[in-house]
């Protein structure tokens, strides 16, 4: 198996209220199959699927399906904006779960979590820059 992620897709109980809130904070929508939403992101996509459905295609049932205990990360090129984004995603409908602030390692970051609870961290981490495209790699792009 190669290293990485291609498709994220996150259980979500009310599609359309979902797909208008990352409509809100700009994303723009690939063409997709009705039930299906989906974001093309930098080397992968994020998908939002009803919850029952993807219970019924994983086979458990709906409340066996459960959430899982992670976050998604969003990083930021400056510190300010991690703020920004936070604002954003609250004006969008999300719920501020930790205002921005500075972290013991060096970063700064925030949390929120989407109308169906999904968990976003938003930080700026000064020692992994991103590339000029807004990839991500641990120990930065030069």
């Amino acid at each position: 198996m190669e290293q990485r992620v291609s498709l994220i897709t996150l259980a979500v109980s009310d599609i359309g209220k979902s797909a208008a809130f990352y409509d809100a904070l700009g994303w723009q929508r690939v063409d997709t199959e009705d039930g299906i939403v989906a974001y093309d992101l930098i080397g992968m996509t994020l998908g939002l699927y009803p919850r029952d459905k993807l219970a019924e295609d994983i086979g458990l049932p709906v409340e066996e399906l459960g959430n899982g205990a992670m976050t998604l990360g969003y990083n930021t090129r400056e510190k300010p904006e991690v703020a920004v984004v936070l604002a954003a995603a609250k004006a969008a409908g999300a719920t501020v779960l930790k205002e921005a602030g500075d972290v013991f390692w060096g970063g700064h970051h925030g949390y929120f979590a989407d109308p169906d609870g999904h968990v976003w961290e938003v930080a700026h981490n000064p020692f992994s820059k991103l590339s000029e495209a807004g990839e991500f790699r641990w120990n930065g792009h030069e």
